[in-house]
């Protein structure tokens, strides 16, 4: 087994079609450890180049809204008055860490998606 880095997208390809013909193998064998060391290969490339950056915070607000099917009158607990609840969500008001507080402990929204913008 050679191991080199993945520099482009082509080799990132050829990569993969690797894996998928090893995809199978054995757990001790020669394939299943360059089946390992392919992933970690093809994690690092796509963290690098392809990087997930956590949602716009008003986004993940409507998401859990949806999840959870909230109104805004339910988001009142969190957020304050109805007026500030629509111009949080319209995006006229910004988050305050009193608001970002009481939503990640009141409806679990993880802090790095109430503080994307925050910088």
């Amino acid at each position: 087994m050679t191991i080199k880095p993945i520099r482009n997208n082509e080799e990132l390809k050829a990569t993969f079609e690797r894996l998928e013909a090893i995809f199978q193998a054995d757990d001790g064998t020669p394939e299943a450890d360059e089946m390992e060391v392919l992933v970690t290969l093809i994690e690092a490339y796509e963290n690098k180049h392809y990087p997930i950056t956590p949602p716009d915070p008003i986004e993940a607000i409507k998401f859990r809204m949806e999840q959870q099917n909230l109104s805004a009158r339910d988001l009142e607990a969190y957020i304050g008055s109805s007026g500030r609840v629509s111009e949080v969500l319209n995006r006229k008001r910004p988050l305050s860490l009193r608001m970002i507080k009481r939503l990640h402990d009141g409806l679990r929204i993880p802090y790095e998606s109430l503080l994307a913008d925050v910088g």
